[in-house]
C-alpha cells in the first residue's frame, strides 16, 4: 500500500457536488492498494497513521505529536492512481494497481482498523469521481509504503 499524509487544518470530499466526508484539523490519507498487498499492510499503515508524529508539540518541537494525541481525525481517500508508473511514454501505466474488488476492502479494512482505534475518520467514495479539497498545515506531506 501506498499513502500519501497530508497535515491539514481542514478536508473535504465531494461527490457530484455533494459532501461525502469532511474533517477538521488532521490528516487527509489518500490511499493506493497493490495487488499483492493484505492485512499485514493494512495493520501496518493503519498503526503509522496513527502513531507517526507529524503536528508540533506543546513546547513548539514541529514532528512532536501523533494525530490521536492532538485530537485530530483522519480523511481517508483511495486513489488508485499512486501505484502509477510514469516512467515511460505519456501515459499513465496503471498495472501496479490492484482491481477495484481486492483493493476496496483493504481500504475498508484500513478505514475499521483506524476507527478501532478511537480514531475520528472519514472517506470519499470508492471508485467515485471525487472532488477533494484540503487547507494544509505547514505544509506537511510524507509518503509512505508498506514494507
Amino acid at each position: 500500500m501506498r499513502a500519501v499524509l497530508t497535515r491539514v487544518r481542514s478536508a473535504e470530499v465531494r461527490v457530484d457536488d455533494s459532501p461525502v466526508g469532511a474533517i477538521g484539523p488532521g490528516l487527509l490519507a489518500l490511499v493506493g492498494v497493490a495487488p499483492s498487498d493484505g492485512p499485514a499492510q493494512v495493520a501496518w499503515l493503519a498503526d503509522k497513521i496513527r502513531d507517526l508524529r507529524c503536528f508540533p508539540g506543546p513546547d513548539g518541537r514541529p514532528m512532536d505529536r501523533a494525530v490521536h494525541e492532538v485530537g485530530g481525525a483522519v480523511l481517508v481517500v483511495s486513489q488508485f492512481t499512486l501505484l502509477a508508473d510514469c516512467r515511460r511514454g505519456r501515459r499513465p501505466d496503471f498495472t501496479a494497481a490492484a482491481a477495484p474488488a481486492h483493493a476496496a476492502p483493504l481500504i475498508d479494512a484500513l478505514v475499521d482498523r483506524l476507527r478501532a482505534t478511537g480514531l475520528p475518520v472519514e472517506t470519499g467514495r470508492f471508485g467515485a469521481h471525487m472532488a477533494v479539497s484540503s487547507i494544509n498545515d505547514g505544509p506537511v506531506t510524507l509518503l509512505l509504503d508498506t514494507p
